[in-house]
């Protein structure tokens, strides 16, 4: 079994998982997803190829984060991840690329980002559930915020945050790529059932 079927497996599982826990429907799951019946049939089957985009409404919908539909079981206490290790869940036009490296456990997780944004290039991201909150730290080069229609320039060396239930988008900016770590901080979820 290949790398990439072995992951569609590990998200249908997930996300049948979240939504079964949740007392959802396919049809209420995609209704508040945004996210049509089919293509959720066919994820919790295996099949197909989910973007980013279906991803972070289906978690967010869910209350988990994006890397609880994505990961399997915990490896052990301490987990390194390499970024050449974890494909991009996003890739842009020109080169720029998202990974999500990895999640912290807890009722309130926290998503590790690495971005790399080519001069130009945008990733304009839909508002998230209410209590998210995004922190962008640029490591080299320049990008632009957009929160709520509004613009912030972030360079090296600096660090901005935000509510994420707002509609945002990051941008590359200047004449060199911009990397940056992103955290999202999530909301606590609901309590394991006992």
């Amino acid at each position: 079994m290949t790398e990439t079927a072995a992951a569609l497996r590990t998200v249908a599982h997930n996300v049948r998982t979240a939504r079964v826990r949740a007392g959802l429907t396919l049809e209420e799951l995609g209704r508040r997803a945004q996210v049509s019946k089919g293509a959720l049939v066919s994820l919790e089957k295996a099949q197909g190829n989910p973007n980013l985009a279906t991803l972070v409404r289906l978690a967010d919908t869910l209350g988990v984060s994006v890397s609880a539909l994505m990961q399997g079981s915990p490896e052990g206490r301490v987990r390194v991840v390499s970024a050449e290790a974890v494909a991009p869940l996003w890739t842009g036009e020109r080169g720029s690329e998202a990974r999500l490296m990895l999640t912290t456990s807890g009722p309130a997780p926290v998503e590790v980002w690495r971005w790399r944004l080519e001069p130009g290039e945008e990733y304009p991201s839909h508002p998230h559930q209410g209590g998210v909150v995004e922190t962008v730290s640029v490591t080299s080069g320049r990008m632009t915020l957009v929160v709520d229609g509004t613009e912030h320039l972030v360079e090296a060396g600096q660090t901005a945050t935000f509510d994420g239930d707002a509609p945002h988008t990051y941008r590359g900016s200047g004449t060199e790529p911009c990397h940056l770590i992103m955290t999202v901080h999530l909301p606590p979820g609901p309590a394991p059932a006992v």
